[in-house]
């Protein structure tokens, strides 16, 4: 693991009487992407400023390379480099905008415009450099203000939604471009998001937050495999969540048992220890009932009925009744193979490794 280059310290933002955001411990290390992810009003956003030294802290500590900062020094802000959700550009040239900072720092002319016009070449825009920057469109105009910030060479790049504004096809050529270039690049970024797809797609690391606290840090794998309870669970969409009771040890994990049905886990627990399963829908797999449930290598294999299909974007959720609901992801094409309808038997499966548990009354906040 790289050095911590960026560190939050018993940190509290306060709005009036109300705590908009408390963070005890958050660190991000030199080089990676952390990715911060939560709902509309968790304080994502307030995190992000808080780092930038944008508002008032109630109490807490920012450290950069290990010393304690002032966020609202100016000597403090000259190392960061902030991008908002819209574009915030100039009535000036597209070159202009982008040599703002680097003159306000007081870089030399020719230095300044070579690092402007790389910065413009890496985000595909420098063919624009003599453009007027209102006669941009909204992804061109998105691609001039990372290049502003990143020529600045900042040490530590901060995101707020920066693809939020742009529409599907525009926003998943920008993402796909910046986590090529952050990554050649290493530079260190704070990025915040609503989007789980995009965190999953540009995040070394993530961070849930949830009403104003940061709730798990992890790898994607283990923030959407292993969530640290069941509130996180709910939010990185773990739609089976099932209450149940640890029964027995079988090879390699427990047998936990939920209602009438026993199902095989591949972790650790105490037997009589109350648990959640939790299981993505994705790893659910459906197949007809006349299959012997024998057909699958899966460890956990009975037959439910359909209670009923919903369409979620590309895929289309499925709930079973198998003594207890689980809920299954599957392509248009399976719900028409399979010709899913409410009150059909069908085969459900899921393997022992695909689920994970929660220790019921397990206090939130694990990973950080």
């Amino acid at each position: 693991m790289n050095k911590v280059l960026l560190s939050i310290r018993d940190l509290q933002v306060r709005y009036g009487d109300r705590v908009a955001l408390e963070v005890s411990a958050l660190d991000l290390y030199e080089g990676e992407i952390l990715a911060i992810i939560g709902p509309n009003g968790a304080g994502k956003t307030t995190l992000l400023y808080a780092v930038a030294g944008l508002v008032p802290l109630a109490r807490g500590k920012i450290l950069l390379r290990g010393q304690t900062v002032n966020p609202h020094q100016v000597s403090y802000r000259r190392r960061l480099a902030l991008v908002l959700q819209e574009p915030v550009l100039l009535d000036l040239s597209v070159l202009a905008n982008v040599l703002i900072g680097l003159r306000i720092r007081r870089l030399p002319r020719q230095e300044a415009e070579t690092r402007a016009l790389e910065a413009l070449e890496r985000l595909g825009v420098a063919h624009l450099a003599h453009r007027s920057a209102r006669t941009l469109s909204g992804g061109e105009a998105q691609r001039v203000c990372l290049a502003r910030a990143l020529a600045l060479r900042p040490e530590v790049l901060l995101l707020d939604e920066p693809f939020s504004s742009l529409d599907a096809p525009t926003r998943a050529a920008l993402l796909a471009d910046l986590r090529d270039l952050l990554r050649q690049s290493r530079t260190t970024t704070l990025f915040v998001t609503h989007d789980q797809d995009e965190a999953l797609q540009l995040g070394d690391r993530i961070a849930v937050l949830l009403q104003g606290r940061v709730r798990q840090v992890g790898t994607p794998e283990q923030v959407f495999g292993a969530p640290a309870d069941e509130e996180v669970a709910a939010f990185v969409g773990v739609e089976n969540l099932v209450s149940g009771q640890v029964v027995a040890w079988s090879d390699g994990g427990v047998v936990v048992e939920v209602g009438s049905q026993r199902l095989e886990v591949a972790e650790e627990a105490p037997v009589g220890q109350a648990v959640w399963v939790c299981l993505r829908p994705e790893d659910v797999t459906l197949s007809p009932a006349d299959q012997p449930l024998t057909a699958t290598s899966a460890r956990n294999r009975f037959y439910g009925r359909v209670v009923r299909v919903e369409p979620r974007g590309r895929l289309y959720h499925v709930t079973v009744d198998c003594g207890f609901h689980l809920v299954a992801a599957i392509t248009p094409r399976s719900l028409q193979e399979l010709g899913l309808t409410s009150g059909q038997e069908v085969a459900v499966a899921f393997k022992a490794t695909a689920a994970h548990l929660l220790l019921r009354g397990r206090p939130a906040g694990r990973g950080i």
